[in-house]
């Protein structure tokens, strides 16, 4: 299903986990998005960021609003999955299977790229783990601060996943620019890593089973978040009551 142009797989968790299994066993790259409402209305003025995510081979719905925004349109969003908890699900199944995982983290990011490995070197012993902190700079370019590349590519060709943390709608265009043959699935974690290493504290269970995920959010970093919740929670419900499709 389509919301405001942008494509949105309505899988159960079960049959999304089935496909994760499916990429990882082809021998092709796939990228895969969470699909929140910040991402949608960014997505209505950059083309560019529209064209990567309709592109990606699984689009996740991510956010309480996309599940409303099914029921405006008459249709039934079958599983809403944090981003969080499928990466959580990627890490037991890259675990399982003894892969190599690239972090591309951002040098700003509360989490630093040591941080986020030694918690999860703890949590999944059996993965594989390397990357670096990377800077991105006013061009939008990526520059790795070993200085390894002067364009925007990395050297992770010895990879079966990446993971990138630079949020929306950098995050997305750096994965789909890190297309290579040894790759076998990348996806956008946003501010994911920062729950893993417990720089910021989850919402309440209860609270995530209702929608109210963002409220908890917002009591945390009410400045950060202010204008992403408004976005979120009356500029996006506006424009899906009033769109045709």
């Amino acid at each position: 299903m389509h919301i405001l142009g942008i494509r949105i797989d309505n899988l159960g968790k079960k049959e999304i986990l089935e496909k994760i299994e499916f990429f990882l066993d082809e021998e092709k790259f796939h990228q895969i998005a969470t699909i929140n409402p910040e991402f949608i209305l960014q997505a209505q003025k950059d083309c560019d960021f529209k064209n990567v995510i309709n592109m990606c081979n699984l689009n996740v719905a991510d956010g309480a609003g996309i599940g409303y925004a099914f029921l405006r349109f008459g249709k039934f969003l079958k599983t809403r999955l944090a981003g969080v908890d499928l990466l959580e699900e990627i890490l037991k199944i890259a675990n399982e299977r003894k892969l190599n995982i690239f972090l591309a983290i951002s040098k700003n990011g509360l989490s630093s790229y040591f941080e986020i490995k030694t918690v999860l070197e703890k949590k999944y012993p059996s993965l594989k783990i390397g990357g670096s902190d990377i800077e991105l700079s006013h061009q939008s370019s990526f520059i790795s601060h070993q200085n390894r590349e002067d364009d925007d590519r990395l050297p992770i060709t010895d990879y079966d996943i990446l993971f990138s943390n630079f949020g929306a709608p950098a995050q997305e265009k750096f994965i789909n620019s890190q297309k290579n043959a040894k790759l076998r699935l990348a996806m956008g974690v946003g501010g994911s890593f920062d729950f893993i290493t417990g720089k910021i504290v989850r919402a309440p269970i209860w609270m995530r089973a209702i929608g109210l995920e963002w409220l908890w959010r917002f009591a945390q970093e009410p400045k950060y978040r202010a204008k992403r919740i408004f976005n979120a929670t009356i500029v996006f419900p506006i424009k899906i009551l009033f769109s045709k499709k």
